[in-house]
């Protein structure tokens, strides 16, 4: 048995040489090397067969070969993403033939994948909110978790369907940047741009009591300049963390485990426009640069809406 068709395509000269340009000068991981080096190999095959030996005359390619390798890719089945990052290692491989003068032509230059389906966010309805939202009471209720616990849990999670807040911009938050009069937090954005967000009652409640309940066990965790959510009064809380309570507030509810805290800020922008909220308020909200990042909830309303259609009129 010969070699690998990948331990092949590796062994040819300027694939070797394309090799050391990904690690030293691009920084490209292992594991990108090596899905390079397979998507090579497979163009290899699809062009000369399987039984090619190195080294491959890669002037004889041509942008004919590309297009057909582009059409067997779409014609056994792969999906458009595989397709991408096929066409983007193949392209940077005869790129570099062209930087190191092996060929003038890139015959992958011209050649544009197929569209990324846009895939809708998952949302929580009203309802799985506040089924999610009850369960650290219920579960401090019954005995299954502190006091303190559950008030901090229901704090960070009306905190983030409230605000609509990324993950990372909610555990940075110091309790001096919250104005409880006026029911406003300024956040820190993507490229540290600051923005004002809104807490709506359930929320502003459930933070003074924790404001309260921290005071209480260290009066420096609920100075002005600790952390909201936190360990102690130096360190928040990590993502990661926030993420396993969620997922067991998840279960408890009967709702899907695989969501994250991120689906509450799409909920959040999704139930605002189901409501009426304008487009660009909504933006404005979630810290977005471009309006067109926003427009993804409106069509995840539109769905609804359909889908309500669907079910409940006679001649749908």
């Amino acid at each position: 048995m010969g070699p690998a068709p990948n331990a092949q395509t590796a062994a040819d000269p300027l694939v070797r040489r394309f090799e050391s340009y990904l690690l030293a000068e691009r920084n490209a991981s292992a594991h990108t090397r090596d899905g390079y080096l397979a998507d090579l190999a497979q163009f290899v095959a699809f062009k000369w067969g399987a039984a090619a030996r190195p080294p491959y005359p890669w002037l004889a390619a041509g942008e004919g070969d590309a297009r057909a390798f582009l059409s067997l890719l779409s014609k056994g089945g792969a999906t458009p993403t595989t397709m991408r990052r096929k066409l983007s290692a193949c392209r940077a491989f005869f790129r570099f033939l062209q930087r190191e003068r092996e060929l003038v032509d890139n015959p992958f230059a011209a050649l544009k994948g197929p569209r990324k389906a846009k895939m809708l966010p998952k949302v929580l309805s009203v309802e799985d909110v506040r089924r999610f939202l009850a369960r650290p009471g219920r579960d401090a209720a019954e005995g299954r978790l502190t006091a303190y616990d559950a008030c901090r849990d229901t704090a960070i999670f009306e905190f983030l369907y409230s605000t609509g807040c990324r993950i990372s911009e909610a555990v940075a938050v110091r309790w001096g940047e919250i104005d409880f009069a006026k029911g406003t937090v300024i956040v820190t954005g993507k490229g540290s741009k600051d923005r004002l967000v809104i807490l709506g009652r359930p929320a502003r409640d459930a933070l003074e009591e924790l404001r309260r309940q921290s005071a209480a066990r260290d009066s420096a965790q609920a100075a002005d300049g600790a952390p909201v959510f936190a360990r102690d009064a130096q360190h928040p809380l990590s993502a990661r963390f926030v993420e396993r309570r969620m997922k067991r507030y998840l279960a408890e509810a009967e709702l899907p485990t695989d969501l994250t805290p991120h689906k509450l800020r799409h909920s959040f922008a999704t139930h605002l426009l189901d409501a009426g909220a304008d487009l660009r308020s909504v933006q404005e909200m979630l810290g977005h640069a471009s309006l067109s990042t926003t427009q993804i909830y409106t069509h995840v309303s539109v769905e609804r809406l359909k889908d309500a259609y669907a079910k409940a009129h006679p001649r749908a």
